[in-house]
């Protein structure tokens, strides 16, 4: 099930990193054109990785590539774009580490665990939902870096959010870890 829709959508996702990032690169742009088109791509890509999930269930098309490619495009997508934002000093650096730090120990701690036959130790849990949810508000908030509708600051809440999004970065990982403790400790001795 490689050509799926569901998983083209997923693609989809990965395609758009360059896509994103090139948008800062373009020649004669306002900045706040840039901001524009970036915000818009990042939420339209953003909500594929809902309808990807909903059409698989739907038209039965769940696969485990799909599976393993979800998470990853939606990994790719956040950091690229958190790197967008601490280059463009948008968000602090501290915050891109914690959250790009816990990817990939998580995504390594879910491989190991599943080479064990233990990944349903790490399956997904409602405060790693919960962290994607926050990080997929504040990235666009950051990215707009505006008045939103003449109002909302983009920039202050975004802020907020991202920061909100690293405490359940951390929460997260913490969770995770200790749901593999006892996994990690019978497999050390």
């Amino acid at each position: 099930m490689f050509w799926t829709i569901p998983t083209l959508m997923t693609w989809t996702r990965i395609l758009a990193i360059p896509l994103i990032v090139g948008v800062y690169y373009l020649p004669n742009m306002a900045v706040q054109a840039q901001n524009e088109i970036s915000t818009l791509m990042f939420v339209v890509f953003a909500i594929t990785d809902w309808l990807d999930g909903y059409l698989a269930r739907k038209l039965n098309q769940a696969s485990a590539f799909g599976a393993f490619l979800d998470p990853v495009a939606d990994k790719f997508l956040v950091c690229a774009s958190l790197l967008i934002l601490v280059h463009m000093n948008r968000v602090h650096v501290l915050v891109a580490l914690i959250i790009i730090g816990r990817e990939i120990a998580i995504s390594s701690l879910r491989e190991w665990m599943a080479q064990i036959g233990a990944s349903k130790s790490v399956a997904v849990h409602m405060v790693g939902k919960l962290k994607t949810t926050v990080q997929m508000v504040a990235i666009p908030f950051l990215l707009f870096d505006g008045a939103l509708f003449g109002v909302i600051d983009t920039h202050a809440w975004g802020t907020v959010l991202v920061w909100v999004a690293a405490v359940l970065t951390i929460w997260s990982m913490v969770y995770y870890m200790q749901k593999a403790l006892p996994e990690i400790r019978a497999r050390v001795k």
